[in-house]
């Protein structure tokens, strides 16, 4: 326990340092990636300090919330298929709307629930295949779009650089998230988020403006 809350006050400590660097100003929040991880860890976590905790897969997340009692706000940080939606009464946030077509099945059901949902938009800035999200070409048509859906509330862009990226693409992938970000705004989204940075990059990322970092390895060690 101890150990843990020592790398979180260290990481505390580096995206203090990261944020004085990169003269955004911006207060940044720690979301900890606990997939792969027991519940005790989301326990561990929240008794560090720390109330936000991410799940990539729907079904690891209910499991774990069905056993864990601490207050933690729980996101969605990986892929949503559109049949799952009912199962964002349980996220605080979708950090992953990557299509049109997830975006529209999201807006019904928080139509129908009479509560928006809190969602971010994914971008994909340099087109990588592996990953899914809205091209940087893409993202001004698509948020006139969400403009007119009444049941999303997209709170901004969320996106991840390839892995072992060169500085210079890490701060092309966030300097382009920060433009999407800046498109949505501009269709009268309220887009103040930045999720964006991983246990190696999220230095760089905070430097760029992340105002959610998304962090497991740093913290806990090695996923098995």
């Amino acid at each position: 326990m101890q150990d843990l809350l020592d790398q979180v006050n260290a990481v505390r400590e580096r995206i203090a340092a990261a944020v004085q660097r990169g003269g955004h100003g911006q207060a940044v929040r720690l979301v900890a990636v606990t997939k792969n991880h027991g519940p005790d860890a989301v326990e561990a976590i929240h008794a560090c300090g720390v109330e936000d905790v991410g799940e990539n897969r729907v079904q690891e997340a209910l499991d774990k919330q069905a056993m864990v009692t601490a207050p933690v706000r729980w996101h969605l940080i990986g892929h949503l298929q559109r049949n799952k939606v009912k199962a964002l009464d349980h996220f605080a946030m979708l950090h992953a709307v990557d299509s049109s077509r997830l975006a529209d099945a999201v807006h019904a059901f928080g139509t129908v629930r009479g509560r928006a949902v809190d969602v971010l938009v994914q971008v994909n800035v340099v087109g990588e295949e592996s990953k899914g999200g809205f091209a940087l070409s893409d993202v001004a048509r698509e948020a006139e779009r969400l403009a007119g859906c009444s049941g999303v509330r997209v709170l901004g862009v969320m996106t991840m650089a390839p892995l072992d990226a060169s500085e210079a693409t890490l701060r092309a992938v966030f300097a382009g998230a920060r433009q999407a970000r800046e498109m949505l705004r501009a269709a009268g989204l309220e887009a103040t988020e930045l999720s964006m940075g991983m246990s190696g990059d999220f230095e760089v990322a905070v430097e760029e403006g992340a105002t959610i970092v998304r962090l497991g390895t740093v913290l806990f060690g090695e996923r098995h």
